[in-house]
C-alpha cells in the first residue's frame, strides 16, 4: 500500500510538471504587428466617413466592467457614405485570449443584456477582397430599432467563431507555448430589410480592409490561407 502510495504521488507530481511545463507563457502579440485600434482604423476610407450622430450599441455597466478585464481595447463607430447610408462598427481587442472568458461579450449576449430580442441567423460565409471568412449573423429588434449584426472574432491572424473552432485554435496556439491575442469584430445596420443591411455591410468590410495596411489586414480580417 506504501509504495502504492508513493507510486500515484510521484505520477501526480509528474502530471504537475508536465502541466506547469505545457503551459503557455510567450504571448503572441509580442511578435505580431501591433494593435492600435483608434490609430490603425481610419476615420475615412472609400466613401466612408465617421458620423458621430448615431452611436453603437454599447455594453451595460455589468458587461462594460468585464470588458475593462478582458480587453486593453475597445473602438466604437459609425460612418456614413455619400448615400447616406450608415454602418456601426465595434471592435474590442485583448493581448491575451487563451481561454474562453472572452465569449462573455458575444454580441448574442451584448444586445439580450440591453433588452433586445435576439433572432440568431447562423454562421455565414462571406467574401472579402481576397478571400472568405466565417461570420455569425443575427437581427436585434427593440420597439422600432431592428437591427442586423454581423461578427466574427480572430485569434491571432485566423478569423474564427466562438465555440467548438475557436476552442480547437486556442489548444492548438497553446500545445505552441503561446498565448494568443485577439479581437471581437462587429458591424451593423438599422433598417427593416435585413439582407440590404448585410449586403451593405460585407460592402463596407470590403472598403475597411482595403484600407489597412497589407501588415495588418490578418489581424482584423483573418488571413488569406485560414
Amino acid at each position: 500500500m506504501k509504495r502504492r502510495a508513493l507510486m500515484l504521488a510521484g505520477a501526480a507530481v509528474l502530471t504537475l510538471g508536465l502541466s506547469e511545463q505545457l503551459r503557455p507563457r510567450r504571448r503572441i502579440s509580442a511578435s505580431l504587428p501591433p494593435i492600435d485600434l483608434d490609430a490603425q482604423v481610419p476615420a475615412t476610407f472609400g466613401d466612408w466617413q465617421i458620423d458621430k450622430s448615431i452611436i453603437p450599441v454599447l455594453p451595460n455597466a455589468q458587461l462594460q466592467a468585464q470588458l475593462d478585464v478582458l480587453y486593453g481595447q475597445v473602438l466604437a463607430r459609425t460612418y456614413v457614405n455619400r448615400e447616406r447610408q450608415r454602418v456601426m462598427l465595434s471592435i474590442a481587442y485583448g493581448a491575451d485570449q487563451g481561454t474562453d472568458a472572452t465569449a462573455a461579450h458575444r454580441p448574442e449576449f451584448c444586445y439580450a443584456a440591453q433588452g433586445f430580442s435576439v433572432r440568431v441567423i447562423g454562421p455565414r460565409l462571406i467574401a472579402l477582397n481576397d478571400h472568405q471568412i466565417m461570420v455569425n449573423q443575427l437581427i436585434g429588434k427593440m420597439a422600432s430599432r431592428n437591427e442586423p449584426i454581423t461578427y466574427w472574432v480572430t485569434l491571432n491572424d485566423s478569423a474564427v467563431l466562438p465555440g467548438f473552432r475557436r476552442k480547437l485554435t486556442q489548444i492548438r496556439i497553446g500545445l505552441e507555448g503561446t498565448i494568443p491575442d485577439g479581437m471581437l469584430v462587429r458591424v451593423s445596420t438599422l433598417g427593416e430589410d435585413a439582407a440590404a443591411g448585410f449586403a451593405l455591410q460585407q460592402k463596407f468590410l470590403r472598403d475597411l480592409q482595403r484600407s489597412l495596411p497589407a501588415a495588418l489586414q490578418s489581424r482584423y480580417f483573418g488571413a488569406a490561407t485560414a
